[in-house]
């Protein structure tokens, strides 16, 4: 074999080497944020260059999914919560990821027809229907006007939360407080 077959086959081994390595990363990269296969158009993690926010005028709603991506002619959101366990998806991140459809169909000018919602050890498939769109509209004007009310009472239901909740010192119905006095609050 001369020296410029073996630098050739060398060459080879390389790139097959390296081909293999990037392959490897994509699916390590597939499994552990639920990515669907289709072409990353949009992704608000590291390595990427700051995106800007998805926005919708009607709606009075902006935000920034964890990825976008290209599947045939549909754009599917991705929300991935890493360390997230649970059996069935919690409401709040299905709401999360209902506006996040809602943002893709006004920009798109077309309702994706699911998003993904990854746990840490499982990935849900939530269909973009007219029920979830409706329920989404109708919890964005409940918030609306929470938002304008003075007197928002607030939901104590959650005694981690309230822990690591940053207005625990100042809140006079904090859990922990209530426990140490030993009165208890039902959710509001």
């Amino acid at each position: 074999m001369s020296a410029w077959q073996l630098g050739l086959l060398l060459a080879l081994v390389i790139v097959a080497g390296l081909a293999y390595v990037l392959w490897a990363r994509s699916r390590a990269m597939e499994r552990r944020t639920g990515l669907p296969k289709g072409e990353v158009i949009y992704a608000d993690t590291e390595g990427w260059e700051a995106c800007r926010p998805l926005f919708a005028r009607h709606w009075r709603l902006a935000g920034k999914p964890d990825y976008l991506v290209r599947v045939g002619n549909d754009t599917i959101p991705v929300e991935v919560k890493p360390s997230r366990r649970a059996a069935r998806p919690y409401e709040g991140d299905v709401l999360q990821l209902a506006a996040y459809c809602l943002l893709v169909e006004e920009v798109e000018g077309r309702p994706p027809p699911h998003g993904l919602l990854h746990y840490r050890d499982q990935a849900f498939r939530i269909p973009y229907d007219d029920p979830l769109h409706e329920r989404l509209l109708a919890v964005m004007d409940e918030m609306r006007c929470a938002l304008r009310s003075d007197d928002l009472p607030r939901s104590h239901d959650d005694p981690a939360r309230c822990r690591s909740c940053g207005y625990q010192e100042v809140c006079g119905e904090a859990l922990g407080d209530a426990m140490r006095r030993g009165r208890t609050f039902t959710a509001g």
